[in-house]
């Protein structure tokens, strides 16, 4: 183990851990914290195993250690004296003449060699593909601005110092102007202007925040997309000040962060399906535009973001398709649900809720002692459903009493059948009373299962015992057939045999897979359009 008494000088960072943060490990903690100072979880390790990591001002060498809210933490990083060694690795230049370069800077990269990063920077990259850059004096040879490691984009790079310095003096003057593109979570306004003051976190020093008294800085966003669930928007902000982080900042601060920020509040869970999609802050610098210094010519560049900003989108915009089954007593919805559960379709019936609703002690049944007494749920006993029904058939106003008690309670069971199978590419809810609940809005495609009268009032009969005035009863609740099966998506066809009805089943699956393919190219389209423009 190395030793800190083997190194010359330390960068030293301290630290409160904040609140919500409980029982995580110390590596996870401060790879998170310290990933825009360019130091991966494996260097945090090796920090904390060379005892270069404090809590509460002991050394701790254990990086599976468990770390709670309250307790300060230490880094010591050491500063390693060093010079601009030359290093293959690639670079995409979009513009270069004699003063200067214009670069698409991947994500990942560290701009410069810092304490933290002494090596494996855009820097060094540069050397090796434009030896003259080291010609310039310091660490920083060239680099009048920089991106965050985890941003990619628009750079550019000055060639010599006169066009370093002039490039400068452009970016105090702020006749540089910079735009990013970011993908935030929630829905912010069509556009918006944030002025507010940036300073260093006084809370959690390797982060910063809005603090009064700060340095100024100056924000405009536009809202380009939003999801219309809400899951997240594409957003254009341009930036008229240059503070560290200043974006990422700004966009937390009015309660939109960036999707996979980890930092300021919109990471996700390492167990969660989209952490392989969201593992850098969704940010990147899309447009440039300013005006050479040698040349006096405008100069315009557009880049468009890499394609993990199309795959986030896409895993976004893939969440699962609610369907929903519908259509008229004794029409088969339950034999066409039953066939999607043995094809694996994760399925959910409101009669079966209901059922459960009704049992004694149950929530529904509660709810309908507490209004018609023991008469309907009588005590160490299920729902008396004869004396429910009798009660709904007395006058319109009663059974729209019962539902107005009964329906929240199956909507929130359906909510969270929706939320328990986000993941999943469609998942199917029976829902009798659909378009008359007006929960139409709550699901994202419409299937009705329609078959002929005679057969439907058939089945009623002979499986259900029911007669003529209840069939009659029963559809009188409901909207007229055609007009059920005229709200619908797609209809299936249920007037033949099983095996027709399996048929049926099978090419429904293949319309809703076609549905959500098309759902997903017109999303994708549409965006590729807006940052392509």
């Amino acid at each position: 183990m190395t030793t800190p008494e083997e190194y010359s000088e330390f960068s030293e960072n301290e630290h409160l851990v904040p609140e919500h943060f409980n029982g995580i490990r110390l590596d996870k903690y401060l790879g998170d914290i310290l990933k825009d100072e360019g130091i991966s979880r494996e260097k945090v390790k090796k920090l904390i195993k060379d005892g270069l990591v404090k809590i509460d001002e002991k050394k701790c060498a254990k990086p599976n250690t468990k770390i709670f809210s309250g307790m300060r933490l230490s880094v010591s990083i050491p500063v390693v004296q060093t010079c601009i060694v030359p290093e293959e690795g690639h670079i995409e230049i979009l513009h270069r003449d004699e003063d200067l370069i214009v670069l698409n800077k991947e994500a990942g990269l560290t701009v410069h060699p810092c304490p933290s990063c002494p090596e494996g920077t855009l820097v060094h990259r540069l050397a090796h593909v434009i030896p003259e850059i080291t010609q310039m004096e310091g660490f920083r040879p060239g680099i009048v601005h920089r991106i965050d490691k985890d941003t990619s984009g628009l750079l550019i790079v000055a060639l010599n110092e006169k066009t370093r310095l002039a490039l400068s003096e452009e970016f105090a003057a702020r006749t540089i102007s910079k735009e990013y593109l970011a993908l935030v979570h929630g829905t912010p306004p069509q556009s918006g202007e944030i002025k507010e003051p940036i300073g260093r976190d006084p809370k959690m020093k390797i982060r910063m925040a809005v603090v009064p008294n700060a340095k100024e800085a100056h924000s405009e966003f536009r809202t380009l997309y939003s999801d219309p669930k809400g899951k997240f928007s594409l957003v254009a902000v341009k930036i008229y000040t240059g503070r560290t982080h200043q974006i990422r900042v700004h966009m937390s601060h009015i309660g939109y962060p960036l999707w996979g920020d980890t930092l300021y509040g919109g990471g996700v869970k390492e167990n969660s399906p989209l952490a392989p999609f969201a593992n850098r802050q969704m940010l990147h610098a899309w447009k440039l535009d300013f005006e050479h210094p040698t040349t006096q010519k405008h100069m315009s560049f557009t880049c468009q973001p890499p394609e993990d900003f199309t795959a986030l989108i896409e895993r976004l915009t893939l969440s699962v398709q609610r369907v929903a089954l519908t259509g008229m007593p004794g029409c088969g919805k339950s034999a066409v649900l039953s066939a999607l559960t043995e094809k694996g379709i994760a399925t959910w019936s409101a009669d079966s809720i209901v059922h459960d609703l009704y049992k004694n002690g149950a929530d529904g049944w509660y709810v309908l002692r507490g209004r018609f007494g023991s008469e309907v749920a009588p005590d160490d006993e299920p729902v008396n459903r004869k004396a429910l029904f009798a009660k709904m058939q007395e006058k319109t106003s009663s059974r729209k009493e019962v539902e107005q008690l009964i329906h929240p309670l199956i909507l929130h069971d359906l909510n969270l059948f929706w939320q328990k199978h986000a993941a999943d590419p469609f998942a199917v809810a029976e829902i009798p009373l659909l378009h008359e609940s007006h929960w139409d809005r709550e699901v994202d495609i419409i299937a009705g299962v329609r078959c002929d009268k005679a057969a439907r009032q058939g089945r009623l009969q002979s499986t259900r015992g029911w007669s003529d005035d209840l069939i009659a009863t029963m559809d009188s609740w409901q909207w007229a057939e055609d007009d059920k099966m005229n709200a619908c998506h797609i209809i299936l066809e249920n007037n033949g045999s099983l095996e027709e009805l399996n048929n049926s089943v099978d090419k429904f699956i293949e319309a809703v897979m076609r549905v959500r393919a098309k759902k997903l190219q017109q999303t994708v389209e549409a965006i590729t359009v807006l940052w392509s423009n």
